[in-house]
């Protein structure tokens, strides 16, 4: 049998970066921090200042995977009102302990925040709506997150233009202009840049000034905000106008008092780093997320911080309630590979192997997942999702209570359909088919393979039966760990074991644009006395 029960790997470089880089993170501000004047941190803190403000903030889950995913929908969001906020001094002291003593190096810092700023704009912006980007860096550190944020959201599927008027003549700017260079990102001048940026750009990335920055914006970049404020114009008139995501601090904003006067910009996104700044109690814009996940414990206690935690090992997480969305205008234009039938298996088998195997490759969570669709004796169908646990010749294979719902519906009716949804690559597999229990022997062994606290919850577990409350179950558990607690054998119990779906019908869907999808459908057929796979085209 060819076994599926693999647990997927999270494998991207992406994760290799968040690999060596647990115990790092930063954000740091465009202008000298403010050397704090007592150390808050003695005896291990040195007196060394830092121009770089930086974020930490603790690994709050151990599991390494995509640090985007859709599948981790940013459920980890929090009351703004409950989330700290930082003083610019508290800021400037924390980068200062940071940047010294701590031993983080700027450009390992420079590179998370800038990953950071990308994700959160790939969590709300896709590509496929707002694909064309400008990033527009000032001189300090935070044009240094700008300049690596467009470099990530390069390698996302955007298209990023960057203006970088005033640069900084130092190794580790000029190695990034270069690395932008290479991928032949174009560098544009403010003379270059049209006056109406709405014409032109989907999403405009502010990385100007941070919350160092005092007084009033000199040229260029008093013409370039001004240029900013005039998009606010367009909300009136233009179905769509270009977004703006500001990195930590709205430009031109105080950082504690945040749009003084109320004629400054107003971003749509707001990326905090390390914890948001009092002046973002001011942002009213629909999307505010905090970025970066490293602040170690002897500083998140001194200040008192509190942040949401980071689902999954994402790098982003939503702060606040994400805006109220009209579900009618929720799509998403697929853009794929062709599905051509020349290309495909002629045994759905091994094309459903060939699918699988690339699930597994691109690391999507649970690819085993599907969906399993009974019908009973009443016509009423249900579905719920399982995990496949095995395929070969004879069918696709999962492990269940034989007196739960569908186990009695599939003895009414023992046909079934499997659905399985790869969201990361625009796919999906459908199979239809007769239904029978697989073997004593194969239901045994399978049982005695799982993990013991699995094997015992099968136990607990009268699956589909009403129950008084939860705690129900967690007792008759501990009492069953507690009696095989001597590592003796765990008997599987009469109601648990397999069943096999032997397809009779395989679809094999793929997402393309404007909903011209790929539907290519296997149906058995006979010819001279053998059993063959027909293949038609679906229309979408």
């Amino acid at each position: 049998m060819w076994s599926v029960i693999r647990k997927s790997r999270r494998m991207s470089m992406t994760c290799s970066l968040l690999a060596q880089s647990l115990t790092l993170a930063y954000h740091y501000n465009s202008s000298p921090a403010i050397k704090s004047t007592c150390n808050p941190f003695s005896p291990f803190v040195s007196n060394q200042s830092s121009s770089s403000s930086v974020f930490l903030r603790p690994v709050s889950a151990p599991a390494i995977r995509a640090f985007c995913s859709k599948s981790d929908a940013m459920s980890s969001a929090q009351n703004s009102d409950s989330v700290s906020h930082l003083t610019q001094r508290e800021a400037a002291e924390i980068d200062e302990t940071l940047m010294g003593p701590l031993g983080f190096s700027v450009d390992q810092l420079m590179e998370l925040a800038g990953l950071s700023v990308a994700t959160s704009i790939a969590e709300v912006y896709k590509p496929s709506e707002y694909d064309r980007v400008l990033a527009i860096c000032g001189p300090g550190n935070n044009g240094g997150d700008g300049l690596v944020a467009a470099r990530h959201l390069y390698h996302f599927g955007y298209k990023p233009f960057v203006c970088y008027p005033k640069r900084t003549q130092k190794p580790l700017y000029t190695g990034l202009v270069t690395q932008l260079e290479s991928l032949s990102i174009p560098f544009l001048s403010v003379e270059d840049l049209p006056l109406d940026f709405s014409k032109d750009f989907d999403i405009i990335v502010d990385a100007m000034f941070g919350f160092s920055f005092h007084g009033t914006p000199r040229p260029p970049f008093d013409d370039l905000l001004k240029r900013l404020l005039c998009l606010h114009g367009y909300d009136q008139t233009r179905q769509k106008r270009p977004v703006i995501v500001s990195v930590d601090i709205p430009s031109g904003w105080h950082v504690e008092e945040g749009d003084i006067g109320d004629e400054g910009i107003k971003p749509d996104m707001l990326v905090s780093l390390t914890a948001p700044k009092l002046c973002a109690k001011k942002f009213s814009g629909p999307h505010h997320f905090l970025g970066g996940r490293f602040v170690p414990p002897v500083i998140a206690d001194k200040y008192k911080l509190c942040v949401p935690p980071y689902p999954g090992t994402s790098m982003c997480v939503r702060i606040g309630k994400a805006p109220s969305v009209d579900i009618s205008a929720l799509r998403e234009n697929y853009i794929s590979p062709e599905f051509l039938e020349e290309q495909v298996e002629s045994d759905p088998i091994n094309q459903f192997r060939k699918w699988f195997d690339d699930a597994i490759a691109a690391g999507l969570r649970e690819p085993n997942a599907m969906a399993l669709s009974t019908v009973g004796k009443d016509g009423k169908p249900s579905s719920r999702m399982v995990l496949l646990k095995g395929v070969d010749r004879d069918g696709f294979v999962w492990y269940t209570n034989y007196e739960s719902r569908k186990a009695c519906e599939l003895c009414e009716n023992p046909h079934a359909s499997l659905l399985f949804y790869w969201d990361g690559l625009n796919r999906q597999v459908r199979v239809e088919g007769s239904v029978e229990k697989v073997s004593d022997e194969e239901s045994e062994q399978y049982f005695h393979s799982r993990p013991r606290g699995s094997q015992i919850g099968a136990i607990v577990s009268k699956q589909s039966s009403v129950i008084p409350g939860r705690h129900v179950v967690y007792q008759q558990y501990k009492e069953l760990e507690e009696k095989f607690s001597d590592g003796s054998l765990i008997p599987k119990p009469e109601y648990w074991g397999g069943y096999r779906l032997k397809p009779e019908l395989f679809e094999f869907w793929q997402g393309q644009t404007s909903r011209l999808h790929d539907r290519l459908q296997y149906s058995p057929q006979e010819i001279n006395g053998k059993r063959v796979w027909k293949i038609n085209r679906l229309c979408p």
